[in-house]
């Protein structure tokens, strides 16, 4: 498994998530693609939709810290865990991300799975 696309598509993640920046958001997802804010949410469908549900939610650039490892990886399939930290608010959350991939490398499938440390 050739682990740069998915490194790729983080980068680009986190890069969308500090710059709030409708284009990079939009880059990320296929044209159909559907994001999850919730597992059993209706997504947000399509690249439109996408980026402004984001938009609708976005965090303070740079207010975020965010690590992160795989647990699964296949050819269009990632499951990665996660850490984001909020510092304005001095939140910490961990994070279930499952990602599938089209063949160009765009997610076209993301589901979010979070819990708040605080709530625990």
């Amino acid at each position: 498994m050739d682990r740069e696309p998915i490194l790729r598509w983080i980068d680009g993640y986190v890069a969308a998530w500090n710059s709030n920046r409708p284009d990079e958001i939009a880059d990320l997802f296929s044209a159909d693609a559907r994001y999850y804010t919730a597992p059993f949410r209706q997504p947000w469908t399509g690249r439109d939709e996408i980026v402004a549900g984001w938009l609708d939610r976005q965090d303070a650039p740079g207010d975020t810290t965010f690590e992160w490892h795989p647990v699964v990886e296949t050819d269009d399939l990632t499951i990665i865990q996660g850490e984001t930290g909020y510092l304005s608010e001095k939140q910490t959350f961990s994070n279930l991300w499952v990602l599938r991939f089209d063949d160009d490398g765009r997610c076209r499938e993301f589901t979010e799975w979070w819990m708040d440390h605080a709530a625990q």
